[in-house]
């Protein structure tokens, strides 16, 4: 702890930064609140948007030979455009998903295999997952970092910083406490010399 001084007004600054402290501190702990049911809100959205995403390719395994066939999937199915958008959660700007735009060249139904048309419903549900989740991934790494970083600040008001201005007053008290027994216990040996002198002579 770095030394202070024990005056008056060092007794009123440390008084001062401590309800500083403590006015500061209710702010950041709601903040955590936030940013606490924040993370755990996106991350059973990413959990479930996973699980959908698996399930999809898992119905798709029984004909997934079927994709093997020369239909020059890539070509027929590209993402357009994907805008996005922000959040301010808990002062925090997130990334959002505002719309996403895919291009889809429908084959000839006369000039293609039957199941073409259900393939391509199925890969336009996979890129879609596929982009929510990237962007659910972002979402959570910002959240939790800036979880971990209001935390820390919490931690250092609750466990350093208001105990050692608790520490720094108290120590203070005492010291001006002491001082100024010692100005009256001086203050009345000064009177009992002059009464002596006063006797005396």
């Amino acid at each position: 702890m770095a030394k202070i001084k024990r005056t008056k007004g060092e007794l009123k600054a440390q008084q001062e930064q401590l309800r500083r402290y403590q006015r500061f501190l209710p702010t950041l702990q709601l903040k955590k609140q936030q940013l606490q049911s924040a993370v755990q809100e996106t991350q059973h959205k990413r959990r479930q948007v996973q699980q959908r995403s698996d399930q999809l390719w898992q119905n798709l395994e029984p004909w997934i030979g079927l994709f093997a066939e020369n239909t020059d999937l890539a070509r027929r199915l590209s993402v357009q455009q994907v805008q996005y958008t922000t959040q301010n959660v808990a002062g925090l700007d997130v990334p959002a998903i505002d719309s996403i735009e895919l291009t889809t060249s429908w084959p000839d139904p006369h000039d293609s295999p039957p199941w073409l048309d259900a393939g391509l419903e199925v890969l336009e549900q996979a890129v879609r997952l596929r982009v929510e989740l990237t962007v659910l991934q972002q979402r959570e790494h910002l959240l939790t970092q800036e979880l971990r970083k209001t935390t820390q600040r919490v931690n250092l008001f609750e466990k350093i910083k208001i105990p050692e201005c608790q520490e720094n007053i108290r120590v203070i008290r005492i010291a001006l406490g002491d001082l100024q027994t010692a100005a009256v216990t001086r203050a009345k040996l000064a009177k009992a010399k002059m009464r002596q002198r006063d006797a005396a002579s």
